[in-house]
């Protein structure tokens, strides 16, 4: 699960950095927030992997920030694991049933913690816990970062990798470029919708010389497919 972003919405700076020093020895990308405004500008600049929420927050309750996320339909599917002293079942399922993935009492260890994680992440992953999506004859593994045809690598830039993951952890669905934007360089960056078809074409040829280009399918009027059925 290395290399994953975590976002930590905690208020009290030094077991904020607790948790960011632990998560990054434990090879995770760590972004940091104090309270839920910063918590939703961090989101907007890259949307995490995993949000670890403190439920004692200065400007809003880290309960209430996670109904809010898990009901907004571009930041539903992110994991959450909340943080909180309360330690009373009662609490629990609340925090539960208000769409936390998991709970975590304090005060816990960073072994604990990083294992929590790995757990929530496993469950989230296309297919389970399966760290490895295919497409036919493509393979994209998660934790190596890498796409395959068999025993070759397919030679991809950062952003075309991660459009390339994206599609294929959403098959057969159609995407504007407008959302395209939105889930792939994030909705707080200024691009402009063209760039999406000049990654596009440059994804298109890296993938041509394994035969796989076919995949990325063009549904005039309305965006983007990824998909292995003939369009």
């Amino acid at each position: 699960m290395a290399g994953k972003q975590i976002l930590i919405v905690e208020d009290e700076q030094p077991i904020r950095e607790m948790i960011a020093f632990g998560l990054r020895r434990a090879g995770y990308e760590v972004s940091e927030a104090e309270d839920c405004i910063q918590a939703r500008e961090r989101i907007a600049d890259r949307r995490p992997d995993l949000m670890l929420v403190d439920w004692m927050l200065p400007d809003m309750s880290g309960l209430e920030l996670t109904r809010q996320i898990k009901r907004d339909k571009e930041t539903r599917e992110v994991p959450i694991i909340m943080l909180t002293a309360r330690a009373d079942e009662s609490d629990k399922v609340t925090g539960l049933e208000g769409g936390a993935d998991d709970y975590v009492t304090k005060p816990f260890s960073p072994r604990e913690l990083v294992a929590r994680i790995n757990a929530v992440l496993r469950r989230a992953l296309p297919g389970g816990d399966e760290e490895y999506v295919r497409a036919d004859q493509l393979v994209l593994d998660q934790a190596g970062h890498r796409v395959t045809v068999g025993e070759r690598t397919v030679p991809l830039g950062p952003t075309e990798y991660r459009l390339l993951s994206f599609f294929m952890t959403h098959q057969d669905r159609v995407y504007s470029r407008s959302q395209l934007l939105d889930r792939v360089w994030g909705g707080n960056v200024y691009v402009e919708e063209r760039t999406v078809d000049v990654h596009i074409r440059r994804l298109r040829k890296a993938l041509a010389d394994f035969g796989c280009d076919r995949y990325i399918q063009t549904v005039r009027g309305a965006g983007y497919r990824f998909s292995t059925r003939p369009q």
